[in-house]
């Protein structure tokens, strides 16, 4: 009997108890591990079609092989099973499915409707304030732009509240032009909000209509013989030119639109997403799905539009490189998700196949680069591999590194770099939890070690699969330590190699301590800088994380240590002041005006920070 058979009786006894209905079905192994997420327009017909078929293609013959139990939801149409499927994909990760590694929220800038004197900010998340919301942005850098050319226009803020209600004279970006000091009423507020609506038009693609009515306010400022306002006027309409200059104004005049190219070679993927609004490029992001090298470009597109716009706002207009699988069916999908008409267009002459042409290029470049990097880490694994004669394949590295200021607030740090780099989102920090540990490196990365192995053997699932090979900064004596963990958790077969420093902690001049033996690398070798490579940045994260916990006891422990502010006056004053640091400049009377802050406690919190 084939393998794939096994999954193919486990479909044949589900077939008579499923309803003739659109829906999903999740193909599970023994452990209930998802395989597979697919969805059908009538379930029992599509599932025949895994029974009927006799030559799957190696990926199917795969699954089927696995196949121990068959899942299946009803939908009350297609539209509502592709979302379902897209969910399912990007929650489960199922091993069969096409995978796309999204976990980055887009920026957007924000402007609210609802304060007296609006804020200018980039946001990412829910979208649960209430105002004007202007992206996504590909990148931060590109929303840190627009928010300066805000601010160099319209001179808007840009600080939180908590600054905004404690200034008593305006900040250096009055200084520079930047804001218009609202802070301390240079700017009166019909003035303020003329301000922000202008903003909003510019940033709508607006940009005429507000240099026309900023020409008009210059022209009646001069005849007033106001010049200083008449100045600022043109300052403004003079950034708003740079601005313009500075700006492509795309070609194919797309108002709002995504602009999605997908190119594929020697079996791996790169798509390309650039953001077109108000007639703007807001910059690009390329995207790497994982697949099987046999699936072709089609599939890929299609499931990948499915899961990019799962959770994000879908623009009126979506052009691709490539024609695609269930394109009404997608469209219409989409469409009923935002309530709106949503129109996918495939580029194939005029200016819109110049647009998706440079994305296209884009997405040919980003994958040969990524070919050449995921090369040379190959090369890399294999050059440590030979130095110190490792039995296994390396894929896999998690590097180990501890922080602390004089036994305080000590952290421990994992990273992890695999095939295509660094793979953030395997990163660890560790609070070290042992008491009297002080500055004993020994025993912190005993602890370090053993939460993170004992969790990955003993829990059900694993919290995170096993590396191939293990760094750890140190010498003999932390391999020693980490050797003994590993050992007590039967890891005795999982390479593990200690980085030392040379004398005078001299980079370049590293000890590395494997199986009882010590090494040397020349210091020209390639694979030494990879290695070093490694340990520094497992070293950078150890200090960030520490940094980010000793900031975070600052902050706490300033109102902590006042007698009697407990949790609930300590929140009261963090909701008015916004920061422990604005309470601590902060006035006996503004102290006092905070709701729940009695006269008595008021004094105490003021004489705690100015005695």
């Amino acid at each position: 009997m084939k393998s794939s058979e096994l999954g193919k009786e486990v479909i044949k006894k589900e077939l008579p108890l499923i309803p003739k209905s659109p829906g999903v079905y999740r193909m599970l192994n023994h452990k209930d591990d998802i395989l597979y997420v697919g969805k059908a327009k009538s379930l029992p017909n599509r599932l025949k079609s895994y029974i009927a078929e006799k030559n799957h293609i190696i990926r199917t013959e795969r699954m089927l092989s696995q196949t121990f139990k068959l899942e299946i939801t009803t939908t009350a149409n297609e539209s509502e099973a592709l979302l379902l499927e897209a969910n399912l994909i990007k929650k489960y990760k199922p091993k069969f499915n096409i995978l796309l590694k999204d976990d980055k929220s887009f920026p957007f800038i924000f402007i609210s409707n609802k304060d007296r004197w609006p804020q200018v900010k980039k946001h990412r998340g829910k979208k649960d304030l209430e105002g004007f919301y202007f992206g996504p942005f590909a990148s931060a850098g590109s929303a840190n732009w627009t928010i300066k050319m805000l601010q160099k226009v319209f001179q808007l803020r840009v600080c939180d509240d908590g600054t905004f209600k404690n200034r008593k004279r305006p900040c250096i970006l009055y200084q520079i032009k930047r804001c218009s000091g609202p802070c301390v009423d240079y700017i009166n507020n019909i003035d303020y909000k003329k301000s922000v609506d202008h903003a909003i038009q510019f940033v709508s693609g607006k940009s005429r209509d507000i240099q026309k009515n900023l020409s008009k306010q210059m022209e009646l400022a001069s005849e007033e013989l106001d010049f200083e306002k008449a100045s600022i006027f043109r300052d403004r309409i003079k950034s708003l030119n740079i601005i313009q200059s500075s700006q492509r104004i795309n070609e194919a005049n797309l108002v709002d639109a995504d602009v999605i190219a997908a190119y594929k070679e020697s079996g791996k993927t790169c798509i390309q997403v650039f953001f077109y609004r108000s007639k703007q490029n807001w910059g690009n992001q390329a995207y790497f799905p994982k697949h099987d090298p046999d699936q072709n470009i089609l599939e890929i597109m299609s499931s990948f539009l499915m899961q990019f716009y799962e959770n994000k706002n879908v623009p009126k207009l979506i052009i691709i490189n490539t024609d695609i699988n269930d394109k009404k069916l997608i469209e219409e999908t989409l469409s009923k998700k935002e309530n709106n008409s949503i129109s996918i267009n495939i580029a194939k002459k005029g200016t819109k196949a110049k647009v998706i042409a440079m994305a296209e290029k884009n997405a040919k470049e980003s994958l040969n680069r990524k070919l050449y990097e995921t090369n040379n880490n190959k090369n890399f694994f294999e050059g440590i591999s030979k130095k110190f004669n490792l039995k296994n394949n390396l894929s896999l590295v998690e590097v180990y590194d501890n922080s602390h200021i004089q036994g305080t607030n000590n952290v421990g740090a994992m990273i992890t770099f695999g095939d295509e780099g660094f793979i953030k989102k395997r990163y660890r920090k560790f609070d070290i939890k042992t008491k009297g540990v002080g500055q004993d490196d020994f025993a912190m990365l005993k602890e370090v070690l053993t939460r993170r192995f004992k969790r990955a053997i003993l829990e059900k699932g694993n919290f995170l699969t096993l590396p191939d090979l293990i760094l750890i900064d140190g010498g003999k004596g932390q391999y020693s330590v980490a050797k003994k963990v590993l050992n007590e958790f039967g890891l005795h077969d999982l390479p593990m190699i200690a980085i030392a420093k040379g004398k005078e902690r001299n980079k370049g001049n590293e000890t590395f301590f494997y199986e009882d033996k010590s090494y040397k690398f020349e210091k020209n070798d390639p694979t030494l800088f990879f290695m070093q490579r490694l340990r520094d940045e497992a070293h950078r994260f150890a200090i960030a994380s520490h940094r980010a916990k000793r900031a975070k006891g600052i902050r706490k422990s300033m109102l902590d240590q006042i007698e009697g502010i407990g949790s609930i006056r300590k929140r009261a004053l963090l909701n008015h002041f916004g920061s422990a640091r604005a309470v601590e400049s902060a006035s006996f009377d503004e102290i006092k005006s905070v709701e729940g802050v009695e006269e008595k406690v008021a004094k105490k919190i003021y004489n705690f920070f100015h005695e």
